[in-house]
């Protein structure tokens, strides 16, 4: 009987269990739905706020030159009025100057008005008749010329009395003219903060939302979000997060690692070296645990370079150029031990054993005709012999910069290198436990906006306006519907990079962008997830989502200039 109960307990706790995961399935299902709403809800609210402040914005602008054409005209009409006064100062000082002449001439006037009346008493008394005619003749063009000088005087005076009036009329007028188109403006500066502070209010609930939404989204698909952390400052200070595009909102789009993430990386080899990890470990943790590292291997084989002719396996890896020996002196001894036995195990794999030959360049690995020296020759010689091997033969033993801290898996010869997360605690440990950030890898985490023979086309960093990020949003909307992509690469294209194609302007990828649910003019908010494999799994824009690896190639096809993404694993940033 207590059997039978205790099953039937067992069956019941069972079924309530299942039914209760159900339940928070439901639940988690339910809640994301509901966010989703409210995000979309939210987001029209936006983009209404902003389609209805941007007419008041136009007329503000408006009534900003307004004001600021008055003010230049008040500016303008105050410096004639000082001119005006100036010149009425002058004109009374040059009336000064002239009223005591024009008094002598007033009372000779008068006097010779007198004496006109007297015409014939003059004629009576005087002793030369020519004479008195010509002084008469005299005396009244005095008169004459007195008469316009006062009218002249007095009318330029009263002339410039009614100028500098009317300048001060109309100033006065300009003034209050301001005053009212300052009202006006006041009123619309007002308007526009509260529909501004509104915008700011809605932006902050929508990453709000984003935010909960993208953790309920890592919850159900396994998916997984983290901070990036404090990661190695890049080789380019335009390159690092902290810089300051001088606009805000701006949005960048950061890659980790590069160039390709198979094999050792390079700067986790010195990373695990300066954590006390030897040659062996560090071979180990990057090509697996089932890799042979046999230590006797032949040094008679000649290796063919392409150009320089045949060096035996020893001599030519002592001329590989693909680690700095300086890490030696750093505490990375153990690092470039790891690197010569990948370089060798590299070299006898690519030419089968030298039956064949290899390119000096890193499209295999560098080869200088010189022999490197230093620390780099003592981890040659201390390694001599030492070849990766599966299933009999050399390893083709992959190598790179910088991952990002994700190694990929890859096969050759029947075995295949681990994927995994390549810090100190696994997942948990990226960003801030990696071994390359141990190392100080300046390609970590950075924003790449040139080509590899350092072309900008113009740019002086990676950061993107709202406006250009949301026209790559746009891109990565058509890119996913499979849409038409013949006219989705930079509209600079042209002018950068040359060559007859006719790139799609903003508007009419936003167009073709509508035909697939809709384009967007703007964007408010960014986040990214990653997934467990080291691949940035999807990218959240403003609530709506897209597939990670997708929003990669589109925005390497869209992306103005020589801004790109080196890698599939990649977070975007806002400031």
């Amino acid at each position: 009987m207590k059997k039978i109960s205790s099953i039937i307990f067992i069956i019941f706790l069972a079924v309530f269990t299942f039914s209760f995961f159900i339940f928070s399935l439901s639940v988690k299902a339910d809640e994301l739905d509901d966010i989703t709403k409210q995000i979309n809800e939210l987001q029209k609210s936006l983009q209404m706020s902003q389609a209805a402040t941007t007419p008041l914005i136009a007329t503000l602008d408006n009534l900003e030159a307004q004001i600021a054409s008055i003010r230049a005209n008040i500016a303008h009409l105050d410096e004639e009025l000082d001119i005006k006064r100036e010149e009425v100062a002058e004109g009374e000082k040059a009336f000064e100057l002239k009223r005591q002449v024009m008094e002598d001439r007033v009372r000779s006037m008068y006097k010779q008005a007198y004496m006109q009346e007297c015409f014939w008493c003059q004629i009576v008394t005087t002793d030369n008749f020519d004479a008195f005619i010509q002084n008469h003749g005299y005396h009244q063009s005095l008169i004459n010329e007195d008469k316009e000088t006062i009218s002249e005087i007095v009318l330029y005076i009263r002339d410039l009395e009614e100028k500098k009036e009317q300048l001060a009329n109309e100033s006065a007028r300009l003034a209050q003219v301001k005053i009212e188109v300052d009202k006006q403006a006041e009123f619309y500066r007002k308007e526009i903060k509260g529909a501004q502070d509104y915008q700011v209010q809605l932006g902050k609930e929508i990453a709000n939302l984003t935010q909960r939404q993208q953790d309920l989204i890592a919850a159900k698909t396994g998916l997984f979000s983290t901070s990036v952390g404090t990661v190695p400052q890049a080789d380019d200070p335009a390159s690092r997060p902290d810089y300051n595009p001088g606009f805000s909102p701006a949005f960048a789009a950061f890659s980790f690692g590069a160039p390709h993430f198979k094999g050792m990386s390079q700067y986790g080899a010195f990373g695990r070296a300066k954590e006390g990890q030897n040659a062996d470990d560090i071979l180990h943790a990057y090509y697996g645990g089932g890799i042979e590292i046999k230590k006797d291997y032949s040094a008679d084989i000649t290796i063919q370079v392409d150009g320089y002719g045949g060096y035996n396996i020893e001599e030519y890896t002592k001329r590989i150029y693909e680690m700095p020996g300086s890490w030696g002196d750093e505490g990375g001894m153990e690092a470039l031990k790891a690197q010569a036995v990948a370089a060798r195990s590299y070299a006898l794999a690519r030419t089968n054993n030298g039956s064949g030959s290899i390119c000096p360049t890193e499209s295999c690995q560098v080869f200088k005709p010189e022999p490197k020296g230093g620390k780099w020759e003592e981890a040659v010689n201390a390694t001599r012999g030492w070849v990766l091997m599966t299933n009999g033969q050399p390893f083709s033993a992959f190598y790179a910069s910088t991952s990002g801290g994700y190694q990929d898996s890859y096969s050759y010869n029947g075995y295949s290198t681990p994927g995994f997360w390549d810090t100190k605690s696994g997942r948990s440990g990226w960003t801030n436990e990696a071994y390359e950030k141990i190392a100080g890898s300046p390609w970590f985490y950075k924003g790449w906006y040139k080509t590899r023979s350092g072309v900008s086309c113009g740019r002086s960093h990676p950061w993107l306006s709202a406006q250009e990020f949301a026209d790559i949003v746009n891109a990565v909307i058509v890119y996913s519907a499979g849409g038409d992509t013949s006219g989705i690469f930079p509209e600079d294209v042209q002018s950068c990079f040359g060559g007859g194609d006719q790139p799609w302007g903003k508007e009419r990828l936003k167009q073709e962008a509508d035909k697939h649910g809709g384009g967007v003019s703007s964007v408010s908010s960014v986040s990214v997830l990653y997934s467990d494999g080291g691949t940035t799994a999807k990218v959240v824009v403003d609530g709506k989502e897209f597939d990670g690896q997708k929003f990669y190639k589109a925005f390497n096809l869209r992306a103005p200039g020589a801004i790109h993404l080196k890698s599939g694993l990649f977070n975007i940033e806002k400031k």
